[in-house]
């Protein structure tokens, strides 16, 4: 362009104002005398402003004229003068592709493909791709024609000619086109192998289905047959060398690059299986081996190539069987565990730029509709479909799927295909990455038609879309079941209860008919509640299914919400306060004790709304509500009802928050530290029945005696009460400690310390709708032989003359409970030096202990039960880290202050402080006795009695293991793991306790 004065500035601005980010690069280039011809274009600043990048467009455009020879650069100058549609197409493809580009520079003459625009030109099938690579003979020029294919198809798509679907289409019958072309090629290259077999080519995955990626794997299975009079055997390496000769003339690198890798891991036996079979051995593999997803995958089987009887006869065999996957055996577990190994592969830093394989990503709407389809396609024929989108239609057309719901998701889903198909087209490289660079990020906004502010729209967009299709298993599993129970809509196609019930049993729901039952309890009619219930229900079901017992925690969801339903605040609750409703869910269908404390007071729902609300209350909290509580009752049983109210809503809240912290929600992830949630139960539990006790205690003073008792008098914890490491069914071990107050006859203060323990000990038994609290005091001198309850002197003595060293062991773990502290601590002054004694035990006194351990293991282990598994007495168990720590803190609490503790994992770090143990032993012995403690609570929270060992049930031993942060079907490893990390705890025992 002629300098002239203010021309510069002029051309500068129009150049902004088209797009171009570099104008004054445009400029230079506009300005070299290969564009001559075309630089006063009006229009041509207009088209390259129209493209995705303007400054890509016109730099490649200059090297494709300038690649021109001098007689075809005035033809193409021309013509692009000239035609509109031949200048939007290449302008537009040169602005989207770089990839494509290179190509015309390679091959200048290749313009021309895009000139043609015909009716035949713009919706090309297979025949006119075969057409198009007629000419190829051999890989390389393979290429090249596949490349040539490949522009007018790119041309297409960013012109708005063809839309997402359609250009996925024709890229997968330009790929058929292409196996075709590459086993002609094979078949030329070989004749004698080509003569001895039939050969036949089956698309899977998207080129199978319809739908294929500019950049993608092409998934296929070879099927075979000897000709006749062949010899079977030759006749199938006969055919193994065409097949692999075709996958490499299509995968490998040349001059002209490479196709796409042709993959065939999806045939029977994976990489490890022959890679072409006769169709009876196919056949006689998915009938006997084949695994769900195998069956998940066939859906899309489609004959592209070779012998097309042969590979009809294929699809027709295969077909019934894809129809009856669902009727298998853990057919549902099996397809969500393959989508969670899917997104768990991802690395972390990739997963929120992660298209497809990501949260609200494509897959999660292909493997929902393909469940849908595999669960409903038994019965009906409409629903045999390859394509995801004619497949969500087909779902939405029948009423397995709201048409809104439909709609909604198909735009989405075909948002993130066009994003992912301009991602590739660029460098053609296979990527499902959104990039992360400005300039990227910018033409993908602008080749989406986004061009106000195409980064920031484009974010938004992608946002908006990946959050429907993060909801789509609310929208395309659960909300037809709402609309087949409630029948609100008229003339509204729904599922009939035979496909609501199939529907419901694929999602892990045992017993569809209650299920539905259910359902319509909640939902049916025109109430508020009904319709707030069909808000809420969709969204719930999902986190129920997610679950191990999704029928629990439905029949528990309605019992709730019968109990609550005319309580104006509960749905309120689970409908505006977010994180409410999936903790309500989270609890109901964990197990067993948390519902059935919910259920005795549903009220206590609505700790799970109050973000405070899943917090422990201190001890110095719960004492004070309690004993104000027995101050305002009228006799001793009402009191103690109140103060075991208050730890029956404690004891809710604890395993509401162990449950919640285990599983994690959709906002907070699960608690990765196992010990921090075992002594988070542990501490809370030992603080609620300690002020429980402490209730009982004051209860029961002033029922006999007013306000004085005439003799001082404490309660010390003993055994896990001691150590703050209750479980969920620990009872409470205690001792009994009393002082005559002064003046007072000693036996009328025996009298009344013990009429108060049997009074505090029937209290905390008597039968309501609150969990007893059962009071142990086997621990005391002597026994169950001895005394319920001594004087502080009494203890003085018998210690002093009589105590054994196992007495002197179980008072590592007496800590003060309730009553009176002065005695309580004068208690802990008289046991120090039995517990920590000077100078360490002798060896007679480690030599009985280990004496007493090993006739433990021996005698005290049920019969029948399997020592690797035994939380409590078993290899590595609790008993065995328990007194190992013991032994230490024994021999060297007198030297060593941190190991005077009563806390199991505390004293275990002082031992390790101070040099006693290592590291490795340390954290071995730790591990092992915060997973024995899990388990146990585990198996109380989940079948809401105590039990040492794993549930034999499979439902509640697989919930057992979601507790513990094992996905479905992964039991088998849970209970490896637990074996594993106690056998090596046991290792550290031998060698620390028993000094093997």
């Amino acid at each position: 362009m002629a300098a002239v004065p203010g021309r510069r500035s002029s051309t500068f601005s129009r150049l902004l104002r088209h797009g171009f980010t570099d104008p004054s690069g445009a400029e230079r280039l506009l300005d070299l005398p290969e564009l001559a011809a075309l630089r006063d274009d009006p229009v041509l600043l207009d088209a390259l402003g129209a493209t995705a990048d303007p400054d890509l467009a016109l730099r490649s455009l200059v090297r494709l004229v300038e690649a021109q020879p001098d007689e075809e650069r005035q033809t193409l100058t021309a013509t692009l003068l000239s035609a509109k549609p031949f200048r939007d197409r290449l302008l537009g493809v040169l602005g989207a592709s770089e990839a494509l580009a290179d190509h015309l520079a390679r091959h200048p003459k290749d313009w021309q493909a895009l000139v043609t625009y015909e009716a035949a030109d713009l919706n090309p099938g297979v025949a006119e791709f075969e057409q198009g690579l007629a000419e190829a003979t051999d890989p390389v020029s393979l290429r090249v024609a596949y490349r040539r294919c490949l522009l007018a198809i790119a041309a297409r798509d960013v012109c708005g000619t063809a839309d997402v679907a359609q250009t996925a289409a024709e890229l997968a019958d330009l790929a058929t086109a292409t196996l075709r072309a590459a086993l002609a090629i094979a078949r030329t290259a070989a004749p004698a192998d080509a003569a001895h077999c039939r050969l036949a080519v089956i698309a899977m995955g998207k080129c199978g289905g319809h739908e294929l990626n500019y950049v993608s794997d092409v998934d296929v299975i070879f099927v075979a047959e000897a000709v006749e009079g062949a010899d079977e055997g030759k006749a199938m390496q006969a055919a193994t060398r065409l097949a692999s000769h075709l996958m490499r003339i299509c995968s490998e690198t040349t001059v002209e690059g490479t196709i796409w890798p042709v993959d065939a891991n999806l045939r029977p036996e994976g990489r490890n299986g022959p890679l072409v079979r006769t169709l009876s051995s196919h056949l006689a593999y998915y009938q006997r081996w084949a695994k769900t997803w195998e069956f998940q995958a066939l859906l899309k089987a489609r004959a592209v190539a070779g012998d097309p009887e042969l590979g009809a006869e294929y699809i027709d065999a295969v077909s019934p069987l894809v129809w009856q996957a669902a009727e298998r055996e853990n057919f549902v577990a099996d397809v969500q565990k393959m989508r969670r190994r899917v997104v768990d592969n991802i690395p972390a830093a990739q997963v929120e730029r992660e298209l497809k394989l990501g949260p609200g990503g494509l897959r999660d709407v292909e493997f929902a509709v393909q469940l849908l389809q595999l669960v409903h396609g038994r019965g009906d024929a409409t629903l045999h479909s390859g394509k995801t989108l004619d497949a969500l239609k087909a779902l939405a057309a029948g009423g397995y799927v709201g048409r809104a719901d439909a709609a909604q998701l198909d735009e989405a889903y075909r948002f993130l295909r066009a994003m992912e198909h301009r991602i590739q087209l660029y460098r053609l490289r296979r990527t499902h990455l959104v990039p992360e660079d400005e300039a990227d990020l910018r033409r993908l906004g602008r080749s989406l038609g986004l061009r106000t502010d195409p980064v920031a729209e484009l974010n938004k967009e992608w946002k908006r879309h990946a959050a429907v299709v993060r909801r789509l298993h609310e929208k395309l599993f659960y909300r037809p079941l709402l609309d087949a129970v409630a029948q609100l809509t008229p003339g509204e196609t729904r599922l009939s209860p035979k496909a609501a019930g199939e529907r419901l049993e694929a999602l892990g729901y045992a017993d569809p008919v209650a299920a539905l039952r259910h359902l319509e309890a909640l939902a049916s009619g025109v109430t508020r509640k009904a319709a707030i219930q069909r808000t809420l229900l969709p969204v719930l079901l999902g986190w129920f299914a997610d679950s191990a017992d999704p029928d629990a925690g439905l029949l528990g969801f309605r019992r709730v919400s019968d109990a609550l339903g005319k309580t104006p605040w509960y749905l309120r609750l689970l409908r505006d306060e977010g994180a409410a409703a999936e903790n309500l869910a989270r609890v109901l269908s964990a197990g067993r004790l948390a519902p059935d404390l919910l259920l005795r007071a549903p009220e206590a729902v609505a700790i799970l709304g109050d973000p405070e609300g899943l917090k422990p209350r201190g001890r110095d909290h719960l004492e004070q509500e309690v004993l104000a509580a027995v101050g305002r009752a009228d006799g001793a049983e009402q009191a103690v009802t109140a103060a075991r109210g208050v730890r029956r809503r404690e004891l809710f809240r604890t395993s509401a928050a162990d449950l919640i912290g285990s599983y994690g929600t959709e906002d907070s992830p699960r608690e990765l530290d196992p010990g921090a949630l075992v002594d988070r139960v542990g501490l809370a539990l030992t603080d609620l029945n300690a002020a429980t006790v402490a209730g009982a205690l004051r209860a029961a003073v002033r029922e006999g005696w007013g306000d004085t008792l005439p003799t001082r008098f404490a309660v010390i914890g003993m055994g896990r009460f001691g150590g703050h490491e209750l479980g969920y069914g620990s009872d409470a071990d205690v001792l009994f400690v009393h002082e005559p107050c002064e003046g007072v006859d000693e036996q009328e203060a025996a009298r009344a310390a013990n009429q108060v323990v049997s009074e505090i000990r029937r209290l905390l038994q008597v039968p309501t709708a609150d969990p007893p609290l059962l009071i142990d005091a086997d621990l005391r001198p002597e026994g169950k032989s001895g005394p319920m309850v001594r004087t502080l002197k009494s203890y003085e003595a018998y210690y002093r003359r009589w105590s054994l060293v196992w007495e002197s062991q179980a008072l590592l773990r007496a800590a003060p409970m309730a009553g009176d502290a002065d005695l309580a601590e004068r208690f802990v002054e008289l046991i120090d030096p039995l517990r920590y004694p000077a100078e360490g035990l002798g060896e007679e006194a480690v030599r009985e202990i280990r004496r007493l351990k090993a006739r433990m293991e021996s005698e005290r282990l049920p019969r029948g039960a399997d020592p690797t598994l035994h939380t409590k007495l078993g290899r590595g168990g609790l008993s065995d880290v328990e007194w190992t720590v013991q032994l230490l803190q024994m021999r060297h609490g007198w030297a060593e202050p941190g190991l005077r503790t009563t806390r199991t994992r505390e004293a275990l770090a002082a031992a390790h402080s101070a040099g006693l143990i290592p590291t490795d032993e340390a954290q071995t012995l730790d591990e092992a006795w915060v997973l024995a403690t899990r388990v146990r609570n585990a198996v109380m929270l989940v079948r809401g009695r105590p039990g040492d060992t794993f549930p034999s049930d499979g439902r509640e031993l697989a919930a057992v293991g979601r507790y513990l942060g094992y996905g479905p079907g992964h039991v088998g490893e849970m209970v490896d793991d637990y074996r594993r990390i106690t056998r090596r705890a046991r290792a550290v025992v031998e060698e620390r306790f028993y000094g093997a």
